[in-house]
């Protein structure tokens, strides 16, 4: 009844670990050609990788018997013996990368040492061997993946949108461009260049990955200590952003995630980052390999750290004195040497104080100034322009979604009273107690139904002309990103041209739209676009839509006046959902009258 698997139902099970989606054979192949020794990888890949992924590499090569045994399964030059597992300074080292690729792929290999005349070619499909012929080929190794999981259609059909899985393909190949700033790496879609890296320091490569205005804003971190050196850069908190995606950490040039670390770093930004925004930052470790394990996770990106307490405070200081360093963060010296001498203050004649003018019949809860405070908000109303489907001038003919049934949350109208608390709650009575509303909330769930319908009827949105275009400059990765959604966001009236330079140039918005700032737009769609939203299936359209709802909707609700309250909450309650934000927190809530009971009669 038991019984060994054969080879290629093996080597399947173990691409189910090692090879997750197109990525993950980047990232294997991308690793090898660094192990080989090169320093020139092209990256090339067609349709996101599902049709093909290649990569050439001018390192050492491969004889005809070891291309063939690179393919078997545990085969590897890396290690052979437990013992080496101590001393690991490479990237791959268990043998299951290529085996477990070709079991679920078809694989050509062109390859040939520096000190032979004739290289090898060989063919592999579903773990059999297709052909192997001598060939004349450049020096080094050139990896073909073609039609990746053909042989496996459940996997394939699971498989995300072509710009979903280049993002993770950008990804893997950015973390391997940057522990190795010395090698030269090109990276082509679809026929388009993506990156020309070349040879740097790291500055250089960050400024070749993510644009030259994260390179500006970069801060040294250099601390070297017996357990540990730690070294890289972080960014200047005005450069902070609200997502956390260029935040790497590299053991002795590995890349690893690790949650406990990251907040050694964030803890260092206390008091100057708001509890929303993230530090870009770029580290490196140098440890003894026998202080950590990295055989911990099948794609290895999981280690254990035998000293993680001690890293972690010298990482958090580290950082701390980056920042100050440079000036970031205040500091204190109490060292009165060289400090300049500053003259105590004469009483001198002639200096007569300055006098204060009291009105005492000044009253701040009279009618006339509380009209004058809830006066100062212009503009309020093109946040709903054209919610009601009504011509009003801006084009827009779109319609809320029927009002839901009364609900308890819903205010009493026969006596509607509406207090705002601390510029971001909404207080009003209800029939069990007082319904309290958060005004930021409210206000995402109201304009994301809006924009969310819009795409679903493809309601024709009127542009407006901006009279002098912003033009916004994009890192070549994020441009691709955000390209491929161009189509949607003309559908919705905006008018978003492209430069050679990889900037995009607004030159019409959508009519309601055209205040808002080009940059924070492009920032939350591609915050949205980029972000998997805990595995939740989002669509493009729902992405788009929370990206300008977030763009557009307040922060903060300063002297809103009642009339304003008031329609914040009848929209909030037109919405199909108006208990919940789009990305379903709270936006409502009522304090019965029962817990006030017990508030006030606990004691």
């Amino acid at each position: 009844m038991i019984r060994l698997l054969p080879d290629g139902v093996a080597n399947q099970i173990a691409a189910g670990e090692v090879v997750q989606r197109p990525a993950s054979v980047v990232k294997e192949l991308l690793e090898n050609a660094v192990d080989a020794g090169a320093s020139r990888i092209t990256l090339s890949v067609k349709d996101a990788g599902r049709t093909l992924i290649q990569v050439a590499d001018n390192g050492a090569g491969m004889s005809d018997r070891d291309a063939r045994m690179a393919f078997e399964r545990h085969a590897t030059s890396k290690i052979s013996d437990i013992s080496d597992l101590e001393h690991l300074c490479t990237f791959g080292f268990r043998g299951e990368a290529l085996a477990s690729i070709a079991a679920v792929a078809e694989v050509e290999l062109r390859t040939k040492r520096h000190d032979e005349e004739t290289g090898v070619g060989l063919s592999i499909a579903a773990s059999k061997f297709v052909s192997s012929d001598p060939i004349q080929c450049a020096s080094g190794s050139v990896f073909s993946v073609k039609n990746l999981f053909f042989n496996v259609p459940a996997r394939r059909k699971f498989l995300k949108s072509d710009a979903s899985e280049l993002k993770h393909i950008i990804n893997e190949f950015q973390r391997v461009a940057i522990c190795n700033a010395n090698v030269e790496f090109h990276f082509v879609n679809n026929g388009m260049k993506i990156y020309d890296l070349y040879r740097g320091n790291l500055k250089q490569r960050l400024a070749g990955l993510f644009g030259k205005a994260l390179g500006n804003s970069l801060v040294d971190v250099n601390v070297t200590t017996s357990m540990v050196c730690v070294s890289g850069a972080t960014c200047k908190p005005d450069k902070a952003k609200k997502t956390s995606g260029e935040q790497f950490f590299f053991v002795n040039n590995r890349f690893f995630r690790s949650p406990y670390f990251q907040k050694a770093v964030t803890k260092a930004y206390e008091q100057l980052l708001p509890a929303d925004m993230y530090p870009s930052f770029f580290l490196f470790f140098e440890i003894d390999p026998a202080d950590i394990d990295v055989n911990t996770h099948p794609q290895k990106t999981e280690i254990k750290f035998e000293n993680e307490l001690a890293i972690w405070q010298i990482l958090n200081a580290a950082v701390r004195e980056a920042l100050a360093k440079y000036a970031v963060t205040p500091s204190i010296n109490f060292d009165m040497d060289d400090a300049p001498h500053i003259p105590p203050m004469s009483d001198r004649p002639g200096v007569k104080p300055p006098e204060i003018s009291l009105n005492k019949d000044y009253n701040p809860f009279a009618d006339e100034s509380r009209r004058a405070r809830s006066g100062s908000i212009a503009g309020w109303e093109r946040f709903y322009e054209g919610f009601d489907g009504e011509e009003n001038g801006t084009g827009g003919n779109a319609t809320m979604p029927e009002p839901v049934q009364k609900t308890a949350f819903e205010p009493e109208r026969y006596k509607k009273r509406f207090l705002q608390v601390k510029d971001k709650y909404i207080v009003t009575p209800v029939k069990s107690g007082l319904l309290l509303v958060d005004v930021r909330r409210a206000h995402r769930r109201i304009l994301f139904e809006h924009f969310l319908s819009l795409f679903r009827e493809n309601s024709l949105v009127a542009s407006q002309r901006q009279l002098f275009p912003e033009t916004v400059e994009l890192p070549v990765a994020d441009h691709m990103l955000f390209t491929s959604v161009s189509e949607e966001l003309k559908s919705m009236g905006f008018d978003i041209r492209s430069l050679d330079s990889g900037s995009l140039v607004f030159h019409a918005v959508p009519a309601g739209l055209e205040k808002s700032n080009a940059k924070t737009l492009v920032d939350e769609i591609l915050r949205n676009i980029k972000d998997d939203f805990g595995g939740a299936a989002w669509n493009t359209h729902e992405k788009l839509s929370l990206a300008l709802a977030d763009s557009e909707s307040l922060k903060r609700a300063d002297e809103l006046s009642d009339e304003e309250l008031e329609h914040l909450v009848d929209k909030l309650f037109a919405c199909r959902m108006p208990d919940i934000d789009p990305e379903g927190k709270p936006a409502v809530s009522i304090i019965t009258v029962e817990d006030m009971d017990k508030m006030l009669l606990k004691n």
